[in-house]
């Protein structure tokens, strides 16, 4: 294993730790659903105000890694994560006070992602920065995965309080692990281009094109993901399954589909360096809408057959994320990398803040209506909701193939 390697699989561990406060609200969402006695719409916002919070800190700290310190701005972020963590464990008792310490906790986790992905980039070179890509985003795929199945299972054993600061324990573990990540590490100085800003990445339609169709990706992604565990609870519940049981399984349901984005972006960042960045996206974008479409409707079937179709969802709908991120690297001049990435983050993490919320929307909208008898329509449409935002991506990739400057991508292949 060279040297190369070992800092990657280094920082992958760090960052697993620190996702651990990610999405562990998703796990017990049923639960303060009903403690704190929130509709849908309240429960979403609550996961969509981590996402504002993660906006507000990832645009600002994306662009500065371009001109400060990167290790100064990730081991604090971390540290502010997992302390935002703790204190919803211990103070948040309402939907106003939950909705304080989540948007907190968003604040940290969005000086941790981006400019981790930009260290990547500058590590790898662009013919092996699909496959380095796609290793780091699973390295946090299974990072949220184990967000849920930890918070789920401490949840079942000790209540969800104990299950936030078990999460906030290992984000301070993994914010000790990036100080060997940093060891002897100096940011790369970049020369200002003279056309600024605006003229490399505004105006600049091929890399804008890519920020697009992220934004596509996370809308679908964030909708599905925010309801994943509580679409499982209210499956299993309507098997007769007592509620407090139904949530530890379906958090551990949930953490399995969401984890097996481990290998799916690791296998798709390498398949990106052979097939091209814009046509892998396009496959998998297809395959993923189609799932979000057709996956809801499948609440009242058997729970095995679901979940193994939630496995294929699950590989399909983040597959693509290290593919998005590895070619905009490719579009931008090195020294505006983190002010494109800071772009990609407002974009992005503003449609995903919104589907959460316009997800619980469907679900209080269409609840009790059933098209034919016997099939609940509330999550089928939910679920839908989130691939409208899919069927966007490959637009947006044709068009960007469609480009003279795309060429410039992993040595012309778009």
């Amino acid at each position: 294993m060279n040297q190369k390697t070992r800092w990657l699989l280094t920082l992958c561990l760090a960052q697993i730790f620190i996702m651990l406060a990610f999405i562990n609200y998703s796990a017990v969402l049923p639960l303060l659903k009903q403690e704190w006695e929130m509709n849908n719409v309240k429960a979403g916002s609550i996961f969509s105000v981590y996402q504002l919070g993660y906006i507000a800190s990832g645009v600002i700290l994306s662009t500065l890694t371009d001109r400060l310190n990167t290790k100064h701005i990730f081991i604090f972020s971390a540290l502010w994560s997992g302390t935002a963590n703790l204190l919803f464990a211990f103070c948040a008792h309402d939907y106003l006070s939950a909705l304080v310490f989540r948007g907190l906790t968003g604040i940290g986790m969005g000086g941790t992602y981006m400019p981790g992905l930009k260290l990547v980039a500058e590590k790898f070179a662009a013919g092996k920065r699909g496959k380095a890509v796609g290793i780091y985003v699973g390295s946090l795929v299974l990072g949220a995965s184990l967000s849920l199945a930890v918070t789920g299972a401490v949840t079942s054993l000790a209540g969800w309080r104990w299950a936030f600061i078990v999460c906030s324990i290992g984000v301070y573990c993994g914010a000790a692990l990036s100080l060997i990540v940093f060891k002897g590490y100096h940011p790369t100085v970049h020369v200002a281009s003279e056309q600024g800003f605006r003229g490399e990445v505004l105006r600049n339609k091929p890399a804008f094109l890519m920020i697009l169709g992220y934004g596509s990706h996370m809308w679908e992604m964030y909708g599905m993901r925010s309801w994943l565990a509580p679409f499982f609870t209210a499956a299993l519940v309507g098997h007769g399954i007592a509620k407090g049981i139904a949530t530890g399984w379906a958090a551990t349901a949930a953490a399995v589909i969401i984890g097996i984005g481990t290998f799916s972006t690791a296998i798709t960042g390498t398949l990106s360096d052979i097939l091209g960045r814009t046509r892998t996206i396009f496959i998998v974008m297809c395959g993923s809408a189609m799932l979000s479409f057709t996956f809801g409707w499948l609440v009242n079937v058997n729970p095995y057959l679901t979940f193994a179709v939630g496995i294929v969802y699950g590989y399909l709908i983040v597959a693509e994320s290290p593919v998005f991120s590895a070619g905009l690297t490719e579009l931008v001049a090195p020294g505006y990398m983190g002010a494109a990435m800071g772009l990609q983050s407002l974009i992005g993490y503003s449609l995903g803040m919104i589907s959460p919320t316009v997800f619980g929307w469907a679900l209080d909208l269409c609840h009790g209506w059933q098209p034919w008898p016997g099939i609940d329509a509330d999550w089928g449409v939910a679920f839908a909701t989130a691939g409208l935002g899919a069927v966007t991506g490959p637009i947006f990739m044709y068009m960007l193939r469609r480009c003279p400057e795309s060429e410039r991508m992993a040595g012309g292949r778009r």
